[in-house]
């Protein structure tokens, strides 16, 4: 379980193919303070540590989670923002984040706000997939505010910090996401979804 309150960025230090499977070697300020078996959210994907090194710690997304994110497109050189798992006491900063992307979405825009950005996402339509103004939603692994919301889209504003510490301060026009909608409104709408004649 996370919060979508993002500790730091790591950067891509070497990918390899193996199989159906991509393996990923990251670099971070946190990769040190990592072990084995830790399951560390990567954009907002929960993977588990499986092999370290120093400064670096290795991860593994197979063949589903390479469908279901956009890690499948990410090089080396590419920033991710990396979240550990949260810990019985610690504050809920952001809200309840699983680390289970629901559908890759994509930035259709980012407008400067004199001192905050506006940014629009689509996705998919479905009625799983749901946001209402106010609401939480979590982008490459970052809670964040739903500003206006649709059936197949959704803006949100970014303060400075979040620009700055995260991989938002690179994000382009058309660039690809992770999506992980708010898992109560998810379960709200499966059970309107079964009450239907």
């Amino acid at each position: 379980m996370f919060t979508g309150i993002v500790e730091c960025t790591a950067r891509i230090v070497a990918i390899e193919n193996s199989g159906s499977n991509r393996i990923f070697w990251m670099e971070s300020p946190v990769s040190d303070a990592l072990k084995v078996d830790q399951s560390v959210a990567h954009n907002g994907v929960c993977l588990t540590v499986d092999a370290m090194a120093p400064g670096r710690h290795r991860v593994t997304a197979i063949e589903e989670t390479l469908k279901v994110t956009a890690l499948g497109n990410k090089q080396v050189g590419d920033v991710l923002n990396l979240e550990r798992s949260l810990r019985p006491g610690d504050r809920l900063d952001g809200h309840w984040v699983q680390g289970h992307v629901d559908t890759v979405g994509h930035c259709t825009r980012i407008e400067p706000r004199d001192g905050s950005w506006n940014i629009g996402f689509e996705h998919p339509v479905s009625e799983q997939w749901v946001t209402v103004r106010k609401g939480s939603i979590c982008v490459d692994g970052v809670s964040l505010t739903v500003v206006d919301s649709h059936d197949h889209g959704f803006s949100v504003s970014i303060i400075p910090y979040t620009f700055e510490h995260t991989g938002f301060g690179s994000l382009q026009a058309g660039q690809m996401v992770n999506l992980e909608f708010d898992i109560l409104g998810k379960y709200m709408a499966r059970l309107l979804e079964n009450r239907r004649p």
